[in-house]
């Protein structure tokens, strides 16, 4: 398979990370099964196939959708020959740019159409139609911006704050200290995360901890998985082995073993 990643126009990077970008390059024989991980992050995908469809759990996808926050693993399916466009927000995006709770979307998607403006309807007709992955990416992009003018985008700086500090303490945050410097009641605080990012704060620090985690089993920076779970205060190795699993569906050394990971977060299952 071909993978690419390719740099949000500089008036989207508020709220894109990055495109990616999967091809297959053979007509496919078999589906190619994926796996979502939990990494803190909503998105969009775009599916084009020949003589195939995406699925999950049996059910066909629609061919652009958006997703919330993936709290537990899952598993796609793609087959025929295809092309995947995918955009990797922040945290924050579907309250951000679509201007709904986020909570509505965690653990579930939506057929982009059914939430896109009178002039956005067709939005996958135009990526069909697109002459190639450049206009099609600029495509995407158009009505991204367009969302965020609609919905008159704004962030809410406590909780980009908050995020923030999460991520640099790699999860591993004081969430009542953290509460007391934004002078927010844990229930203000939760409320907010849960319209803002669709997730509780404790559920966000415990993805990006395991996140963390995971970072050091890719590159195989470790000499024990005690060492990964004592660095990330886990209780013991089986703490951080039933957190891996939860989020990935499967403990470390399984993950090293059966996954093609050129997509981070989103590997192809090897059989």
């Amino acid at each position: 398979m071909i993978f690419q990643k390719i740099h949000p126009p500089a008036y989207l990077k508020a709220y894109i990370r990055y495109y990616w970008v999967l091809e297959s390059d053979v007509l496919e024989t078999l589906p190619k099964n994926f796996a979502a991980i939990a990494d803190g992050s909503p998105g969009i995908i775009f599916h084009q196939a020949e003589g195939g469809a995406f699925y999950q759990q049996g059910k066909v996808l629609p061919a652009v959708f958006l997703y919330g926050q993936t709290t537990k693993y899952t598993e796609l399916s793609s087959t025929g020959r295809f092309r995947n466009i995918g955009v990797y927000f922040y945290p924050h995006a579907i309250k951000s740019v679509f201007g709904f709770n986020a909570a509505e979307l965690t653990d579930s998607c939506i057929d982009v159409n059914l939430i896109s403006s009178k002039e956005y309807k067709s939005l996958s007709e135009r990526l069909f139609n697109a002459s190639g992955l450049n206009d099609q990416i600029d495509v995407l992009s158009a009505y991204l911006f367009a969302q965020v003018q609609q919905n008159n985008a704004s962030d809410d700086r406590l909780i980009s704050y908050a995020i923030t500090k999460m991520f640099e303490a790699k999860g591993n945050v004081n969430l009542k200290l953290l509460q007391e410097d934004l002078r927010l009641s844990e229930r203000s605080l939760e409320r907010r995360f849960k319209y803002d990012i669709g997730i509780s704060p404790k559920l966000l620090s415990r993805i990006f901890r395991f996140q963390s985690a995971m970072n050091l089993v890719r590159d195989k920076s470790f000499y024990k998985l005690s060492d990964i779970a004592y660095e990330h205060n886990y209780a013991d190795q089986s703490h951080f082995i039933r957190s891996f699993k939860e989020f990935a569906g499967v403990s470390p050394n399984q993950f090293q073993k059966q996954s093609n990971e050129l997509i981070e977060n989103f590997p192809e299952i090897r059989p």
